[in-house]
């Protein structure tokens, strides 16, 4: 590749290249033609130029048609599709009345699929009679023409009860299954009578919420095919994950086949580790990661090898997008092109955009109009995007099955592919630029669900006796306590027991007011009013909105920028204006923790096993992990200019306090261990800012009004007063009580500014300014998810100098889903490799 060439020739870049893996081309293993499979298979295959299977396809075939369940985990594009659609397609040709559900996490991958099914379709077809077939064999054309059928929110009325009745495969999603399927199951009956087998794709992404709630989901699923005579089999297809056998049988609550011997072919792929330039050698402080992303994805673009850019959030995902955008522009500008024709090229990919927006963006990138697309992980997923040629990830993914999964992305069809990760500033990613063996020699991690998470639980239970009554001394799969649960349901109402049989007697629809995929099913829609009528520009989950389409607020949806110009909060509606902005805006949540019942604790001094494993005298944190009331409050934004991502402005939040309960993991550290940390110059006690302080707050505050100068919150009688902080920090006027004066000059009141605190927060962050207790949250907060293998985003983080609930400094990590996910639980029993982690 001429990049990958001029990029080792140029010296400035290879300075900062920590690792350049070249991952060798691989050839392809073969297999025999798994016994049981249906002959005309075989022929309609070869006319598509298969020959012969891969080793991997050929095991899963022979597996489905064991009668096995079946998890196959093999590399990107290696073929996983025909393990599942072969043994289905044999069946559907010798049962006339077979059905199979196709389950796919997007609709996407669903429309994807459906294409790929009936091409094989129509290959069997061509085969059959050479398009001129007897009777009895025409028929059977006939009817594998018309059964492959798409499912979901999309699908018009008026063909739903056809598809209802007929044979063959329906393609759908987990949300449909739960909300649109499983409640009408007597319109479904023959078609759950006669299930055959259930394909779920992709299972990596099933962990996590997600997970947790499709394991219920199928437990409803299978208990309703029992109930009309149906037996599924499950078909299961995964990225690489640490333990697939672990996760299918907690989905499935069923023993799995593990297949994992890829005979895929491979091209060759070089992966480059790049960490930005230093620009301060006092401080460390890099160069911008999303700028240097930027930067190279422009190498790759400027040879017209087709590029996808990685980004980290929704946001960054825009940033990026409007930066790449400009940089083709530019070029095009410069060789006499089309400019407007060159940013038409390049596209956004994520969560938010419409699905007719990301079906036009797909059929781009395969058709090779799209040249470049800036995207979220919601591309990591297995949808035909026909061939890139490169991969730049701005910041490690979070896990090493994510970065894996996105490398995938690159060298599909091509000969020779790149994958760059360019390293953020984050812990993890500056550990990988010292240690990028760990990325290449490491297992990918685990994927952890927890479907008897009680709130979780006890919403499908709810949907579950809405669906069937529940007869005496029946379970929900692996789970036996119903009795109790069900109990607890019918003391609110909405079920009632007679004779130990519980029934629904609630007036609402409990499959509605579940969301599979968020805490909350509830929806923002912003909405673009500047034409005179309303046109839907996207959509954010109301968890999110407060920061991210508060009014005030830039929202950037396909490189374009919008104005929040209000918030209808009740009505979950957000008006937009289009403007022409130099600037983006962030903001951020005040958290406050409450403990509502401790589950377990280690304290240090208790002689427990922490304390055993310790050296003598060590200054260490104690533990704890329960249940928490948190309080979030989104108080204040602020606006940065593009490119330079300097403070502009900040403005106010005045949106209502998001309150949950939930699961939660905190250490702490006790008198004794913040002394001896102190003593070891470890830990920075409060300052003492001298015998003048609380007159020179007070008459900061007065003069300021008792208002944030950064966004004009005002003080609120009987909360937490406004901080004053010192423009010029106070550690640097050395004062030294008994000794010298300068708390004087540091207490200047020109020296002092009143901020709220979430203000105050972001001032220090700016600043650089970090403390012992917030340098090992952030590394705890970045180390967690590694651990865990959920998304960043289903932790929050909050470290407390002094907490209400210890009174001890506290470092507090939460499940950001109400009643949580058993992730604190999981991270109360990890507690010392976590420390070890984040010391590493």
């Amino acid at each position: 590749m001429q990049t990958l060439h001029r990029l080792r020739l140029d010296p400035r870049f290879m300075d900062n290249v920590a690792a350049w893996e070249r991952l060798p081309a691989r050839p392809a293993r073969y297999a025999p033609w798994p016994a049981g499979l249906d002959p005309r298979l075989i022929t309609a295959l070869q006319t598509q130029g298969i020959d012969q299977l891969y080793t991997h396809q050929a095991q899963a075939v022979a597996a489905a048609l064991a009668g096995q369940n079946v998890v196959a985990v093999t590399g990107t594009a290696s073929g996983k599709t025909l393990g599942y659609n072969l043994p289905v397609l044999t069946t559907l040709l010798a049962e006339a009345e077979a059905r199979a559900l196709y389950l796919f996490p997007t609709k996407a991958l669903a429309q994807d699929q459906a294409d790929e099914l009936a091409g094989l379709i129509a290959a069997l077809e061509r085969t059959m009679g050479d398009g001129r077939p007897a009777a009895g064999a025409a028929s059977l054309v006939q009817r594998l023409s018309s059964s492959v059928h798409i499912y979901d929110g999309d699908t018009p009325s008026a063909q739903r009860p056809a598809i209802r009745q007929a044979s063959g495969v329906l393609i759908s999603n987990p949300d449909m299954l739960h909300t649109g399927l499983l409640p009408h199951h007597p319109k479904w009956a023959a078609w759950l009578g006669g299930l055959r087998y259930v394909v779920l794709d992709e299972l990596h992404v099933y962990r996590g919420l997600f997970g947790s709630h499709l394991a219920n989901v199928l437990r409803r699923l299978k208990r309703l095919c029992a109930f009309y005579g149906g037996r599924p089999q499950f078909l299961c297809a995964s990225a690489t994950i640490a333990n697939p056998r672990e996760l299918a049988e907690k989905l499935l609550e069923a023993p799995v086949a593990v297949i994992d011997d890829d005979g895929a072919p491979r091209a060759e792929k070089h992966f480059l580790v790049y960490n930005p330039p230093v620009l301060d050698t006092v401080t460390g402080v890099r160069r911008s990661y999303l700028l240097e992303a930027q930067r190279i994805t422009d190498e790759f673009l400027r040879d017209d090898v087709q590029t996808a850019l990685f980004a980290r959030s929704r946001n960054a995902t825009e940033i990026l997008l409007g930066y790449v955008r400009d940089a083709a522009q530019a070029r095009a500008r410069q060789a006499g092109g089309n400019a407007a024709q060159a940013a038409e090229a390049i596209r956004g990919y994520r969560g938010g955009y419409l699905p007719l927006e990301r079906r036009a963006i797909e059929r781009g990138l395969r058709a090779g109009e799209v040249r470049g697309v800036v995207a979220t992980n919601a591309l990591e997923l297995g949808v035909d995007i026909g061939q890139l040629g490169a991969v730049v990830m701005a910041g490690y993914p979070g896990t090493i099955a994510s970065a894996w999964q996105q490398a995938g992305r690159a060298g599909r069809r091509a000969e020779t592919s790149a994958v760059v990760l360019v390293c953020s500033a984050a812990p993890l990613d500056q550990f990988l630029a010292a240690h990028p063996r760990y990325l290449f020699e490491r297992s990918p991690e685990h994927a952890r669900i927890n479907p008897d998470n009680l709130g979780l639980l006890a919403d499908h239970l709810r949907c579950a006796v809405f669906e069937l009554p529940f007869a005496p001394g029946e379970s929900f799969g692996a789970f036996g306590d119903v009795p109790a649960l069900l109990d607890a349901l019918a003391e609110e109402g909405d079920v009632h027991v007679q004779a130990g049989t519980y029934r629904w007697v609630g007036s609402v629809y409990p499959a509605e007011a579940v969301s599979l995929r968020a805490a909350t099913s509830d929806r923002i829609v912003i909405q673009d009013l500047s034409a005179g009528r309303p046109r839907v520009v996207g959509e954010v989950d109301r968890a999110t909105a407060p920061v991210r389409v508060h009014t005030g607020a830039v929202y950037l949806h396909e490189g374009r920028a919008y104005l929040i110009t209000k918030l209808d909060w009740e009505n979950g509606l957000a008006e937009a204006q289009p403007q022409e902005v130099d600037y983006f805006t962030e903001a951020g949540e005040a958290v406050s923790v409450k403990v509502v019942e401790v589950m377990d604790a280690e304290e240090r001094g208790n002689g427990g096993e922490d304390r055993a494993a310790e050296e003598p005298g060590s200054a260490g944190p104690s533990h704890a992990w329960g249940e928490l009331l948190i309080t979030a409050q989104a108080v204040s934004f602020r606006q940065v200019r593009r490119y330079t991502h300097e403070t502009l402005g900040y403005g106010a939040i005045d949106l209502p306090a998001r309150e949950f309960q939930t699961t939660g993991y905190w250490l702490w550290f006790p008198a004794e261990a913040a002394a001896q940390l102190a003593r070891e110059g470890l830990w920075l006690g409060p300052n003492n800012y001298g015998p003048n302080w609380e007159q020179q707050r007070r008459a900061a505050r007065a003069r300021d009004g008792f208002r944030c100068r950064q966004c004009g919150r005002p003080e609120v009688p009987g909360e937490r007063q406004h901080d004053v902080h010192h423009n010029v920090p106070f550690r640097s006027f050395g004062y030294v009580p008994g000794v010298n004066e300068n708390y004087r000059p540091a207490n200047a009141l020109e020296n002092l500014v009143t901020l709220c605190h979430s203000c105050h927060e972001r001032v220090e962050a700016a600043r650089g300014t970090q403390t012992a207790l917030g340098g090992l949250a952030h590394a705890l907060g970045n180390v967690a998810p590694l651990f865990l293998m959920c998304d960043p985003r289903d932790l929050g983080l909050l470290a407390e100098p002094r907490s209400a609930e210890t009174g001890a400094p506290t470092i507090t990590l939460y499940d950001q889903a109400p009643e949580g996910l058993g992730l604190a639980e999981q991270l109360y029993a990890l507690r010392r490799p976590l420390l070890r982690g984040a010391a590493e």
